[in-house]
């Protein structure tokens, strides 16, 4: 099944631009770090022009920003960033786990279910709830469930790898896994069970818990610094 997330490293511009992605989520290239034309050219051995547009199309996804006399630089983890994206996320993916569980095919909850079993020995014995990107990720799925091609366009292109960022650097570990993860089986018997309003408040309410997480420990680490 093609989905908006399928990868074809076909030019050296791709290539460069999904590992910068990657190592960008992850936080190998740090949060606010300013990013050299000439060094990352160097790391990837190709030309300039070729980070040039990987850059480019990293600022599309909301992963660089550029400022004047200070050049491109990977975005920071804010309250304020978290607490703008979060509500607009809340927003959005309550709406697609209302349509997903409209329009969901009993093969996709299935999957969906199946996805959550795989996964639960990790969280159980690991206190860890790591997702890869597209297939492998929850979220993913419930907004390709939703069969709203603008709807997944806005949250899959312009949000899905930001929204990752602070998931993956802050969210994916510790007492919340265990309870992120019990929100995520209600939500599915919710799609599963055809109740839209039901999937709709739960994915809210979700969204909601995680985005205090992330926000409790943004504010310890700045208490830190």
């Amino acid at each position: 099944m093609m989905s908006f997330l399928d990868e074809q490293a076909v030019t050296s511009s791709d290539k460069a631009f999904f590992r910068m992605r990657k190592e960008i989520v992850e936080g190998e290239i740090a949060a606010g770090s300013k990013l050299s034309e000439m060094e990352l050219s160097t790391k990837y051995e190709v030309s300039r022009a070729v980070v040039r547009e990987a850059i480019n199309r990293l600022e599309s996804c909301h992963l660089v920003e550029r400022k004047a006399n200070v050049g491109a630089r990977v975005v920071t983890l804010t309250p304020e960033g978290l607490m703008e994206l979060y509500q607009i996320r809340e927003a959005l993916e309550g709406m697609a786990a209302r349509l997903a569980a409209q329009y969901m095919t009993e093969g996709e909850v299935q999957d969906l279910e199946g996805l959550l079993s795989s996964q639960f020995d990790e969280v159980k014995n690991q206190h860890s709830y790591y997702q890869e990107a597209g297939d492998l990720d929850f979220h993913y799925r419930i907004i390709l469930g939703s069969k709203n091609a603008s709807l997944i366009s806005m949250l899959v292109n312009g949000l899905y790898h930001l929204v990752r960022m602070y998931r993956v650097q802050l969210g994916m570990a510790g007492p919340r896994v265990t309870t992120a993860f019990d929100e995520h089986k209600h939500i599915v018997r919710a799609i599963s069970n055809r109740d839209p309003e039901l999937a709709e408040i739960l994915m809210r309410r979700h969204i909601q818990y995680s985005k205090n997480n992330i926000a409790a420990k943004l504010a310890s680490n700045q208490s830190h610094i």
